[in-house]
């Protein structure tokens, strides 16, 4: 059974995963293209922060960016590697547009990377029929970003 709980920063666990997580991502991202928050930066008010753990173990983690007119963003989604490879990644998903219902949100958009590292991440999103789109928000064309989008609102 799957467990939610928002916040949680100060967990040792999910500060871990999420140091690893950007740490990894900027090493990834060519410089002024990497788009990683840490996690001062997910503590913002238009942030919510979610941690997913089964039983007493992290399972995974990720962020609803609030933009404009029922319009959000995921950022910080990452599964931890004792989690990997077993569908654990959709769950994450899952569980941020459950919640993006409940918040209003009509739909979702993502920014990832396009190098080889960002491959699982692109087969992830469009395994979850999110489809490419124009650059959003404050984002601006790329070569080294992708972007995504997902109505929610008759899922």
């Amino acid at each position: 059974m799957l467990k939610s709980v928002e916040g949680n920063f100060d967990n040792p666990k999910v500060n871990e995963l999420l140091k690893k997580h950007f740490i990894e991502l900027r090493a990834a991202s060519p410089e002024g293209s990497a788009h990683v928050l840490d996690i001062n930066g997910l503590k913002v008010p238009s942030i919510k922060f979610w941690s997913l753990w089964e039983n007493d173990k992290l399972m995974g983690c990720g962020a609803l960016k609030f933009l404009e007119n029922n319009h959000g963003e995921f950022k910080s989604i990452r599964v931890h590697d004792n989690f990997r490879n077993k569908g654990n990644g959709i769950k994450v998903i899952e569980h941020l547009i459950y919640e993006a219902k409940k918040l209003n949100i009509k739909r979702i958009s993502i920014e990832t990377g396009a190098g080889k590292f960002f491959e699982p991440a692109r087969k992830l999103f469009k395994k979850c029929n999110f489809e490419p789109c124009e650059p959003f928000a404050h984002y601006k064309n790329d070569i080294n970003s992708l972007y995504l989008t997902k109505l929610i609102c008759n899922d």
